[in-house]
C-alpha cells in the first residue's frame, strides 16, 4: 500500500503500457511520424491518449473542443471514441503540422466529425461565445501556448455545459513548476494557473500525474 503516487521508472512505465495500453495501428503510426518532428515533445503519450478516449466514452461526449491540435494525435482519439454524430471543434494556428493531422482523420474516416479552425484560438473561442454556444459542449482539452491557458480556460468554462468536463495538458511541467528556481515564463504561467483553479469553486478538480500533468476540472 502507498500513500502518495508511484514514480514510475523506464521499465515501470513499460510494463504499464504493455498491460494496459491498447493503441491502434494508425494512431502508433501517427506518433511515430510525429516522433520525428522537431517539437516532438508536444505529443501526449499514448496512455494519455487512451484515458481521454475513457473519458470521452464514459461522458457520452458528443460535443468538443480541442486547443491545440499539432499533428491530431489528441482530437483523434477524441473523435474515435466518440458516436458516429459526434463533432470536435479543433483550433490551431499551424497549417504545416496540422496538415498531418487531416491525413491521419481522414485515414480513420472520422474527418467529418473534426471541424479544423485555423485562426488564434481565443478568437474562436470569442466567436462560438458570440454565437450563442454557452453550455452546448461536453469536453474542452486544452493543450497550447501555456501563458494563454487562463484565458483559454476561462472561455471554455463559459461553452461547457455543467456537468462537463475540461482537460489541461502540461500542468506538472515536467516537474518545473515545484522547482522555485525555474522561473522561464511559461513555468510562472502554469504555476499561476494551477493555483488559480485550486481555489476556482466553479469546478470540482483533480491534478492527475499521467504524460506531464493532466488536471481535470468539472464544471459544477
Amino acid at each position: 500500500m502507498s500513500n502518495r503516487t508511484l514514480s514510475l521508472s523506464e521499465n515501470l512505465n513499460a510494463y504499464l503500457q504493455e498491460v494496459s495500453l491498447r493503441e491502434p495501428e494508425l494512431l502508433a503510426r501517427l506518433r511515430d511520424e510525429t516522433s520525428r518532428l522537431p517539437l516532438a515533445a508536444m505529443q501526449i503519450t499514448p496512455e494519455q491518449g487512451q484515458f481521454m478516449q475513457l473519458l470521452v466514452k464514459a461522458m457520452d461526449v458528443r460535443r468538443a473542443i480541442e486547443i491545440g491540435v499539432f499533428t491530431g494525435y489528441s482530437s483523434l482519439c477524441v473523435a474515435l471514441a466518440m458516436p458516429h454524430d459526434g463533432r470536435v471543434i479543433a483550433c490551431d494556428i499551424d497549417e504545416s503540422c496540422t496538415a498531418i493531422a487531416r491525413r491521419y482523420w481522414k485515414e480513420a474516416g472520422v474527418d467529418q466529425k473534426i471541424e479544423l479552425r485555423i485562426a488564434p484560438a481565443l478568437q474562436t473561442l470569442d466567436a462560438m461565445i458570440e454565437n450563442q454556444l454557452q453550455d452546448k459542449f461536453d469536453f474542452a482539452f486544452i493543450d497550447a501556448d501555456k501563458t494563454a491557458y487562463k484565458e483559454y480556460y476561462e472561455r471554455a468554462l463559459v461553452l461547457i455545459r455543467p456537468g462537463g468536463l475540461i482537460a489541461v495538458d502540461n500542468t506538472l511541467w515536467n516537474g518545473n513548476v515545484a522547482d522555485p528556481q525555474n522561473q522561464t515564463e511559461d513555468t510562472r504561467a502554469i504555476r499561476e494557473f494551477n493555483r488559480q483553479l485550486h481555489s476556482d469553486s466553479r469546478v470540482d478538480i483533480s491534478l492527475l500525474p499521467i504524460g506531464d500533468g493532466l488536471t481535470l476540472a468539472l464544471k459544477r
